[in-house]
């Protein structure tokens, strides 16, 4: 992966450093492309972990936070009809939709952490992380729909592929 050799290129130091960096407030940074960089990568890093777990392990069982339970009655009570199986960027995006996301997230602020960090999210959820497949979205907004699906059987597909690859 590029990101490895990225990473490991900037051996130990140089990742704690990276690290520490992006511990930092985004406003201390204006637009500083090396940031930019450091921090797609870790997006990068989160949607890969994230896509080899749901490819190993039975999505129905995983658990992605403490509160997966009121993360996912929340949005369910918020977005009752959304489809998640295939998400258009406009359900995220729109001026619309990020006047219903925005109360949803605020209300996770002091529950999960770094709850609107940037993370890299499937459109279709049975493909993987593809430039045509991936939209950007806040990490409430991953571990809501990806907790949805998760719960709502529609990541077993990824599963179940790998698995009869397997066999």
């Amino acid at each position: 992966m590029a990101s490895d050799s990225a990473i490991a290129s900037l051996g130990v130091e140089g990742a704690a450093s990276a690290a520490h960096v992006l511990s930092l407030p985004a406003d201390s940074f204006g637009n500083n492309p090396q940031v930019e960089v450091m921090w797609a990568m870790k997006a990068y890093n989160h949607a890969e972990v994230y896509f080899n777990l749901i490819s190993s392990v039975d999505p129905k069982f995983l658990k992605l936070t403490k509160v997966d339970d009121t993360i996912y009655t929340a949005f369910r009570e918020t977005f009752k009809d959304m489809d998640i199986k295939m998400l258009h960027p406009d359900l995220l995006k729109s001026a619309e939709a990020k006047e219903s996301w925005r109360p949803f997230c605020n209300q996770f602020e002091d529950v999960i952490e770094d709850f609107n960090y940037g993370t890299l999210l499937r459109l279709n959820c049975e493909q993987d992380y593809t430039e045509e497949n991936t939209i950007f979205a806040t990490r409430i907004q991953f571990f809501a729909i990806e907790i949805a699906r998760n719960r709502e059987g529609l990541n077993t597909p990824v599963f179940t592929a790998k698995a009869n690859n397997k066999s």
